[in-house]
């Protein structure tokens, strides 16, 4: 998926923890070869090709494409669509211009919108007697293209933890460069400790004030933890600075600098809900973690000369006491 994985396992042998290690991994390539739309032999790049042929036509797809965009049209009607799965022509543009720097084309940028959002996707439900469980998926226009940035890596993650999970490993971590699950603690140990990183790339202002701003240790057991921003991906266009995550409602980069970490009970939800925040922005994002049982999240934001820190009721809660 493009970044550097950990699989840390406790188990009662090395050759035990290995095994357990490498199907985890084996389990997340499989799941990149259902979601990548990078590849263009991946099953989600096929629905997408047979669509553009014949749009609105229901075409069977796994039960991992299945799974995973039930997930993603929860999280799109939960956030009143400031996730939605279907942003892939609108990433494909932001993309260009962020190698560019120039804003996209807005007859191209209008086009883009037009196949996007609630509608574009249908997951219809099963309907052969003999097979209960198929399922299939239709696309409404012919250049509605699916993206899964913002939620299959976490969904990648929790499939790879069922996986140990099924194999008896009861002390875990996997860490897909920073988006982050648990399973039970070390031995010794009451939890898990995972630092969340700072807000980057600061006006110098504002870094001399993130000083008062201490970078907390959380404490987790059974939970996952995901962080989005524009720390490394982002663009500077006619003076404001444009992140890679790209809301839905407009087609741009979401403005920062900023990032939001979230905690939740699995890392599908954390990841999901990291982009939402960030396209949301603190008012309206922390109040959906403050609605969602076991999520906590934490904002970081430039506002002028000031960084500006805010989070959800629950997040002390996680915490590491000292």
């Amino acid at each position: 998926m493009g970044v550097e994985w950990v699989v840390t396992v406790y188990a009662a042998s090395a050759a035990e923890a290995t095994e357990a290690a490498e199907a985890a991994l084996d389990r997340v390539a499989t799941i990149e070869r259902v979601l990548s739309d990078y590849d263009p032999t991946s099953e989600v790049s096929r629905l997408m090709a047979t669509s553009a042929e014949a749009p609105g036509v229901p075409v069977e797809v796994s039960d991992d494409l299945a799974d995973a965009l039930e997930k993603s049209l929860f999280f799109t009607e939960r956030t009143q669509g400031a996730f939605d799965v279907t942003v892939g022509p609108l990433t494909i543009l932001w993309r260009q211009s962020r190698k560019t720097g120039r804003m996209p084309n807005p007859e191209k940028l209008a086009a883009a919108r037009a196949v996007t959002g609630r509608g574009s996707v249908v997951l219809h439900p099963a309907t052969h007697v003999s097979h209960p469980q198929t399922q299939r998926v239709s696309l409404a226009h012919a250049t509605t293209k699916l993206d899964f940035g913002g939620i299959g890596m976490g969904y990648a993650i929790d499939e790879a933890m069922q996986l140990l999970a099924e194999r008896g490993i009861r002390s875990a971590m996997i860490d897909a460069s920073g988006d982050i699950a648990v399973s039970g603690p070390p031995p010794g140990r009451d939890h898990w400790r995972v630092a969340v990183p700072a807000l980057m790339r600061q006006p110098a202002a504002a870094a001399a004030a993130s000083e008062e701003h201490t970078v907390p240790t959380l404490a987790l057991v059974h939970a996952a933890v995901a962080t989005s921003g524009d720390a490394y991906q982002a663009v500077v266009i006619d003076g404001l600075r444009y992140s890679h995550i790209v809301d839905p409602r407009t087609g741009l980069g979401v403005v920062g600098p900023t990032a939001v970490t979230v905690i939740a009970n699995d890392a599908t939800s954390a990841d999901a809900l990291s982009t939402s925040i960030s396209v949301l922005g603190p008012r309206e994002g922390l109040a959906i973690a403050n609605d969602l049982d076991g999520v906590a999240a934490r904002c970081s934001w430039v506002d002028g000369d000031m960084l500006r820190v805010e989070s959800s009721s629950r997040w002390n809660a996680f915490l590491e006491r000292r």
